[in-house]
């Protein structure tokens, strides 16, 4: 962790496909924000939503064939914004979770910032 890096908005990235997390990571990173933590599964991200300091979270829809809205209402329940990231598209989303934001797969980094700017201060 860089000096800088110590005052930046805290991130909460949920994505099972580990390059996509990595290149996410570098992604965010590069944007000002600090990844505390990354997971790949359901269990993990249960953990880290209920547990974790962070500012926001990025959610990928579909973790390992499972779905994350368990995970999106644990977070809600905190009062924490979070983004999903979708291969399906936004209105693929339930009912619910319609007025949240949402990326669609794949997305470039103005897209990931202005979207996490509107979620928290911006890096």
């Amino acid at each position: 962790m860089t000096q800088s890096s110590a005052g930046s908005p805290r991130v909460l990235v949920v994505e099972d496909e580990y390059l996509i997390r990595m290149l996410l990571e570098d992604m965010l990173d590069d944007l000002g924000y600090r990844v505390v933590a990354a997971v790949g599964t359901i269990a993990e991200a249960r953990e880290a939503a209920a547990t974790g300091d962070f500012h926001a979270a990025i959610l990928d829809v579909n973790v390992d064939g499972e779905q994350i809205f368990p995970v999106a209402e644990i977070l809600a329940k905190r009062g924490l914004p979070f983004v999903f990231v979708t291969g399906y598209g936004e209105g693929s989303l339930p009912e619910t979770y319609r007025n949240r934001p949402a990326l669609q797969k794949p997305f470039q980094a103005d897209r990931l910032k202005s979207t996490l700017d509107g979620l928290v201060p911006s890096a």
